[in-house]
């Protein structure tokens, strides 16, 4: 709830490099869903998004669910393949960062990989800039409405993959790798740029796979992630617990 200079500093100078950062606290520290809102403060993120699944304090609970929830991916202990948070939401709600943190791990598998999008920004521009050309069309990329029982959720959006935020004036992402549900550009150049894409995710030399352990976290700009499966062990109570905070500001 309190960040020293050193470690706001240091923070800072991650974000800079990588557009992530893994935080440690001790061991035995608890953490409430307070206290990630109050970290997120102290990084300018105040706009926190109240997405279908969230709880009232606007703060997911990610753990195999059993009940509504269990149809959405992460609320189950399947893999989640690479993407960036909030890819289905409106403009005006787009997701610039998030806070993953680790209450406690599962009892087998559950790690996370992570990727800056900007790294794969360039990698794709030194295939081929019309790659970049592509990806930015605002027609790129639709993910269809989502409807339950003939009643829309939420509308189809349509968007760019890579984009100029015009708050924050960086370099932002909107992806999926999922093949359902999911609606590309039917153009040449386009499908090949999502080949390239798919390619470069799967053999970059950036990527930082990690298994967070309790005590720990993630703060991101919204950086490409996936998630491996996972078993929880119900006899030991080893069923993993992760708090997730998704926020329309970019990390001061």
């Amino acid at each position: 709830r309190s960040l020293s200079r050193t470690e706001h500093a240091r923070i800072q100078a991650c974000m800079e490099t990588a557009n992530f950062v893994i935080y440690q606290l001790p061991a035995d520290r608890l953490v409430s869903k307070l206290d990630i809102q109050s970290f997120g403060q102290q990084l300018g993120l105040y706009q926190l998004d109240h997405n279908l699944c969230a709880d009232e304090e606007s703060i997911s609970t990610l753990r195999a669910m059993q009940g509504k929830n269990k149809e959405y991916i992460p609320y189950t202990n399947k893999a989640l393949s690479w993407h960036t948070d909030g890819y289905y939401n409106k403009p005006e709600q787009r997701v610039r960062s998030f806070i993953l943190h680790c209450v406690r791990p599962a009892a087998t598998g559950g790690e996370n990989c992570f990727l800056d999008p900007e790294l794969v920004y360039i990698q794709l521009h030194d295939l081929d800039p019309q790659f970049i050309n592509a990806l930015m069309h605002p027609e790129t990329m639709t993910i269809p409405a989502n409807e339950t029982n003939g009643s829309q959720i939420r509308a189809a959006q349509t968007g760019p993959v890579f984009f100029i935020d015009p708050n924050s004036k960086h370099l932002h992402m909107r992806y999926t790798a999922r093949t359902r549900s999911i609606e590309w550009r039917n153009d040449a150049t386009t499908l090949a740029a999502v080949h390239a894409l798919e390619s470069i995710l799967h053999t970059s030399p950036h990527k930082l796979t990690i298994r967070l352990n309790a005590a720990q976290g993630v703060i991101s700009n919204n950086a490409l992630h996936n998630r491996s499966a996972f078993h929880d062990d119900q006899a030991r109570k080893q069923i993993r617990l992760m708090y997730r905070a998704r926020y329309y500001d970019r990390i001061r």
